[in-house]
């Protein structure tokens, strides 16, 4: 039976260790995400004249509806961002990358849908269907797709993480922003990304490769 002082120290142990491993979880978010913020600031553009040429546009996917059966605000955002880069003369391509891994879920063909309705030729249209993760997009573009320069397309807080991977990669990637949604609807997407971030560092750390690494795919 344990004695009452050596009970009473294992408590106290434990009644620090709690907060400290919040206190340490918290300053590992916040890391994460300022050193992600702080080196991308110059590679996201909101405006379609000061962003540089890129021969091809990395549109990373999401799904076309909400849960709810609602539209989905990043999707359509995403789409408009894409359209407005090709038109303006920015990119030749647009590579869509996202996932397709259950039956009659499928984020590049529900994307390239919407961009053809549009008006973008197909012929410009590439598909990736193992973009699972972020990750595995922005590796993929480089050794599936042949593209070492690019520029990814997404909203700023999914754009930057992007970038940050690409650079860590060794690829050469701006990112154009599309337009938000508003803080209520995009709340537990951003707290998702803050821990997201985090993962990033792991990922690179392990040197993490994409799930599928097939046969290249040649953009002319």
């Amino acid at each position: 039976m344990k004695k009452p002082g050596k009970l009473h120290k294992w408590q106290r142990r434990i009644k620090w260790a709690v907060p400290t491993g919040f206190i340490l979880i918290a300053a590992i978010i916040v890391a994460a995400n300022y050193v992600v913020e702080y080196n991308t600031e110059e590679f996201v553009y909101k405006d379609l004249t000061a962003i540089p040429y890129n021969k091809a546009g990395l549109l990373l996917g999401t799904s076309k509806t909400l849960k709810s059966g609602l539209p989905n605000q990043y999707f359509l955002n995403r789409i408009g961002a894409a359209i407005a880069l090709f038109e303006s003369g920015k990119i030749d391509v647009i590579v869509i990358s996202g996932d397709n891994s259950t039956e009659g879920y499928n984020e590049p063909e529900d994307m390239k849908t919407e961009l053809l309705k549009r008006g973008i030729p197909e012929n410009k249209i590439h598909l990736d269907y193992a973009g699972f993760r972020t990750l595995d997009s922005v590796i993929r573009m480089g050794q599936i797709f042949g593209q070492t320069r690019f520029t990814v397309i997404s909203q700023d807080f999914h754009n930057r993480r992007a970038i940050y991977i690409a650079h860590a990669k060794g690829f050469e990637a701006v990112g154009y922003n599309a337009k938000d949604v508003d803080a209520y609807s995009g709340f537990k997407t951003q707290v998702r990304e803050k821990l997201a971030r985090v993962k990033v560092f792991l990922d690179l750390f392990t040197n993490k490769d994409p799930k599928f690494l097939r046969e290249k795919v040649v953009i002319e």
